[in-house]
């Protein structure tokens, strides 16, 4: 038998371990028996394949101006100053040698930049380099009487007058002064990846995050307390590294990752606003976060045997801490100067996907994982304020071992029919807790349909039930004297849940989608605590293709969560029941227009506005209200881009925040509470502005 060779069979040629489902071959008329002897390789070339090298990409630089008298608006603008300046690139550069390198740049220079370099041969070699910046803002209005902010010794003007109430302190309205709480991370890493022969490769990451700015703190005096601006300097080294290797039906790598974390303040000291009672001293020391160290190795692989593949991973990892104590006021002998604490992490991880035939494959998976608090158990004197001191305590050394099994089928029924089912377990095991054992069982079924011209709809059920251990209250974790009251994350529960989608496209041009949940925690056993909670939301979407130029798309979103308990005053039965109302909507729309003026300009226009609220009612003979909490925010974004030429375009875009809260904790004056130094009114209300102009250009 003689054929011709084209380009497609050669290809098939090169790749002979592919099989041709549905043809069986007579023995010797395989594609992987013809004769390629006079078949001249190397001069195939496909035309078409041809890859462009040098350089291309696209360059753009952006200036704008932010008009915001409050400085949470730079949580969505990413601009915390008056006149900002970006930078934005996505260049690549390919040698004829295979040789490339690119750099991808967004937004650099404003709250939210990052940077991507990257440089290298395909196959052999890749190094990298980025950079990231991440800014959360609070307020910049909380109000302090303290001195030294930003520092860790914090303390009152000389002329500060101590009193036994806020009310009564006479100098502190006049020293007050403005602050920001907001934290800024700077993040920048290096990574090598080398590829060895066919069978392994190697790499290495290194980053470093700097993490700056003010957090809320509190510090106190018996019943007493001032709000605090505690410094945060922090510095976390990550390192990440490890060798892969792979054969026709394998792979396995064994990987290292370690992080060091540094805080350069390891203690805040601060004046006392308050007279000095029951022997409290006139000046506070507090502890802050202490340096750390983690350290994890890891071995993972993956083998497949025909229809079936195995995959698995085990890890051991420490985390140990070992910072001197923070011991400034505190008047008895430490056991020790240092914790030396240190906690042994290890687990494995284990799954199995096997297709049976071409309408049934089976999956199953188990998950373990173990942490030992190592830390040595001493002898601590607590202090305290009333007459009885010396009480003894010590530290508590949790540990925790978690269990989870899966296993699950999916059947195709037939075309565009699949029906997916499943069984679940966990099992949770902690010491020195209030329940040591828990165990959930959990069924789910899921049924996807796609048969309909133009519909793809899929429904999932589950039930679950949650039991375990006796329940009793442990003495080294609480002083609990309601033997009735149970937390709502070790009591027994029952869980319901029911989500359903369903997708339509009844014309080309339009799509629409839908979505619904409803989920029901039952705390069977529980008298005292949380006792029922239920979680409903349903989305839609909509999207609309007017003609090939305009474009509408809308969603609309809700979720509303009723939580409800029950308490005692009398430490007995329950007496009162509370409920509380959670609800959050979110609505948006879109409109884009293209290629007006001659195919040279795109108009669009974004909205999205969110509604989030709160109640709180307790009944205890008489119904109380504790008032609604809220949050609403509008945004829109109005845009034009206009194709100067062929290379360049300019964007103009106006983005404008509305925002307004009513959270009743930042709605306190500093002497609001005649025992506690607070930082103010920090509730939100204002319109944010931000106009940027940007300009990119093709290379």
């Amino acid at each position: 038998m003689k054929f011709k060779l084209n380009v497609v069979t050669l290809a098939l040629i090169a790749n002979v371990g592919i099989a041709i489902p549905g043809m069986a071959l007579a023995e010797g008329y395989g594609i992987q028996n013809a004769n390629t002897e006079k078949v001249k390789f190397d001069k195939w070339a496909c035309k078409r394949c041809k890859i462009e090298t040098g350089v291309n990409g696209t360059i753009g630089a952006g200036v704008g101006y932010n008009d915001s008298d409050d400085i949470r608006s730079a949580n969505a603008f990413a601009a915390e100053n008056e006149f900002v300046g970006k930078v934005d690139a996505d260049v690549s550069y390919i040698s004829e040698s295979g040789y490339r390198a690119s750099i991808e740049a967004q937004n650099l220079g404003m709250e939210n930049g990052r940077l991507d370099l990257e440089s290298g041969k395909v196959g052999q070699h890749k190094l990298s380099l980025n950079y990231r910046q991440i800014a959360t803002y609070k307020t910049d209005k909380a109000m302090s009487p303290y001195q030294g902010v930003g520092g860790d010794h914090l303390t009152l003007p000389d002329n500060w007058q101590t009193a036994g109430s806020s009310q009564e302190m006479s100098e502190l309205y006049s020293s007050l002064n403005p602050l920001e709480l907001s934290l800024k991370r700077k993040r920048a890493g290096i990574g090598f990846e080398y590829q060895g022969e066919e069978l392994w490769s190697t790499y290495v990451n290194y980053q470093r995050e700097d993490k700056t700015g003010l957090k809320q703190a509190s510090g106190s005096f018996f019943n007493q307390s001032m709000m605090l601006a505690e410094p945060v300097d922090y510095t976390t080294d990550t390192v990440e590294a490890g060798i892969k290797l792979k054969g026709d039906n394998w792979f396995t790598a064994l990987a290292y990752s370690g992080s060091s974390f540094k805080n350069e303040y390891s203690q805040l000291t601060f004046d006392n606003a308050f007279n000095p009672t029951f022997g409290a001293q006139t000046q506070g020391t507090m502890a802050l976060d202490p340096d750390n160290e983690a350290h994890t190795v890891s071995l993972m692989g993956q083998y497949t045997a025909g229809s079936t593949i195995m995959s698995g991973r085990v890890h051991y990892g420490q985390m140990s801490q070992d910072q001197a104590l923070v011991t400034s006021g505190y008047v008895y002998t430490t056991p020790v100067e240092a914790v030396d604490a240190k906690v042994d992490m290890k687990g494995a991880n284990l799954k199995v996907v096997s297709r049976l035939n071409r309408t049934v494959r089976l999956n199953a998976s188990y998950d373990y994982s173990d942490r030992n608090n190592k830390t040595n158990v001493d002898e601590w004197t607590q202090i305290s304020i009333n007459s009885t001191t010396g009480k003894v305590a010590y530290n508590t050394p949790y540990d925790f071992t978690s269990q989870r099994a899966k296993v699950g089928a999916d059947f195709r029924l037939s075309r565009g029919m699949k029906l997916d089912a499943g069984y679940d377990f966990r099992r949770d095991e902690r010491s020195y807790q209030d329940r040591e054992t828990t165990d959930e069982n959990t069924l789910w079924a899921k049924f996807h349909l796609s048969a309909l011209d133009n519909w793809d709809m899929w429904i999932k059920g589950s039930y679950g039930e949650r039991d375990g251990s006796t329940y009793q209250a442990s003495e080294w974790t609480s002083s609990e004297s309601n033997s009735l009251l149970r937390k709502y994350n070790l009591a027994d529960r029952q869980r319901t849940m029911v989500e359903a989608r369903i997708s339509h496209t009844p014309i080309d041009a339009l799509t629409i989608d839908f979505g619904g949940r409803y989920a029901l925690d039952d705390y069977n056993e529980t008298q005292i605590g949380l006792t029922e909670s239920k979680d409903v939301s349903y989305d839609i979407n909509a999207s609309y293709l007017i003609n090939d130029d305009m474009m509408v798309n809308a969603f609309y979103n809700r979720q509303n969560i009723d939580s409800e308990q029950a308490g005692s005053t009398n430490f007995g039965a329950p007496n009162w029941y509370g409920l509380v109302e959670d609800q959050v909507d979110v609505i948006g729309a879109g409109f884009s227009y293209n290629n007006l003026l001659e195919k040279k300009l795109r108009l669009g226009v974004d909205y999205t506005y969110s509604d989030s609220s709160s109640n709180t009612q307790v009944q205890q003979g008489l119904t109380g209200d504790y008032g609604d909490y809220c949050a609403k925010v509008h945004n829109i974004n109005v845009y034009g881009q206009y194709q100067a030429s062929d290379k360049m375009a300019l964007r103009l875009d106006y983005k404008m925040e509305k925002y307004e809260d009513n959270d009743p904790g930042n709605s306190i004056n500093p002497d609001g509470i005649w025992n506690v130094v607070g930082f103010g009114y920090n509730s939100h209300d204002y319109n944010a502005h931000l106009i940027m102009l940007s300009m990119s250009y093709k290379l």
